[in-house]
């Protein structure tokens, strides 16, 4: 891979490590599967009948702080680093992750930003996930053999995570551009949000990238050129601060990654992202294009 990682990496390059027998303590695969309940499916069960020669299984709800009551929030530095240690995932592991979604990427975008976040940038998305793993004819398996446990090291960059407060006082110091990643009929408030009692709507001052547009039809990613021209067309400036939103903390992250694969690797998410934020922020700061009574648990 070079001295420095690549952000995305090819089925082919990687079909060409799994038949050169090097998936193992130096190169690691991840299927980070994630659904919403409304998706009806098991991303751990599907994992059993179907994955990548070699990978694990990472569950993002799994390695997660369990005292919050919102979804997945990230666990400490040291939950981290036991957790993907047992994945036999070291220090010097090249990281590799992909979900089975049909959209090409989902989830897995979060567990790569997940590794940055805890100091370890030898970590790259698949690009077009198993989707196009499957697509291209390369092999798959339904055996797993756990990993030996390895020793990894976690600090995280508090810069790159936002919480409530933070974003609060955004609204009127705008310090940083805020990219909500939900369609935009959630955005706007015309469509329901897919948890139960959560409102649609939006951050003042919020614009909206919906995490689908980043990628091709075939679930690849855009080039860095399209890429550029969506931020410059949805009137964000890659040069300034910003910090990705969506209904949890996960597709959020397709943002950072092409920010990223822009010459832009600082992008921050708000990791309760609208789930707290509906539960949280007063009337007044949840926008929508819908006039409705806000009922709050």
């Amino acid at each position: 891979m070079g001295l420095q990682t690549q952000a995305l990496v090819s089925a082919k390059w990687l079909a060409n490590m799994v038949n050169r027998n090097l998936v193992g303590p130096r190169l690691r695969v991840l299927d980070t599967s994630w659904y919403l309940p409304m998706m009806n499916r098991d991303g751990k069960k599907e994992f059993t009948r179907s994955h990548i020669p070699g990978a694990s299984f990472f569950d993002i709800d799994d390695c997660s702080d369990r005292d919050s009551k919102f979804d997945h929030t990230l666990p400490t530095a040291q939950f981290f680093a036991d957790y993907v240690g047992n994945l036999g995932i070291g220090d010097d592991s090249h990281v590799v992750v992909y979900d089975a979604s049909d959209f090409g990427a989902f989830s897995c975008t979060r567990v790569w930003w997940m590794f940055r976040l805890y100091g370890h940038p030898q970590v790259s998305v698949l690009n077009g996930g198993f989707r196009d793993w499957v697509r291209e004819g390369y092999p798959v398996s339904s055996t797993y053999t756990r990993p030996e446990a390895a020793r990894f090291t976690a600090t995280m960059n508090r810069s790159w995570v936002k919480s409530f407060e933070d974003m609060s006082e955004n609204i009127a110091t705008k310090q940083f551009q805020v990219v909500d990643v939900r369609p935009h009929e959630r955005f706007r408030g015309r469509e329901p949000e897919p948890r139960e009692g959560v409102e649609p709507g939006h951050i003042p001052g919020s614009k909206c990238m919906p995490f689908l547009e980043f990628l091709e039809d075939d679930g690849m990613m855009l080039s860095t050129e399209k890429l550029k021209k969506f931020f410059e067309q949805s009137d964000v400036d890659l040069n300034k601060p910003i910090c990705g939103s969506c209904g949890s903390g996960v597709t959020a992250c397709h943002m950072v990654l092409a920010a990223h694969l822009c010459g832009a690797p600082g992008a921050s998410v708000y990791d309760g992202s609208w789930y707290e934020w509906f539960t949280k922020a007063p009337p007044e700061h949840v926008v929508s294009e819908v006039k409705r009574k806000l009922t709050k648990a």
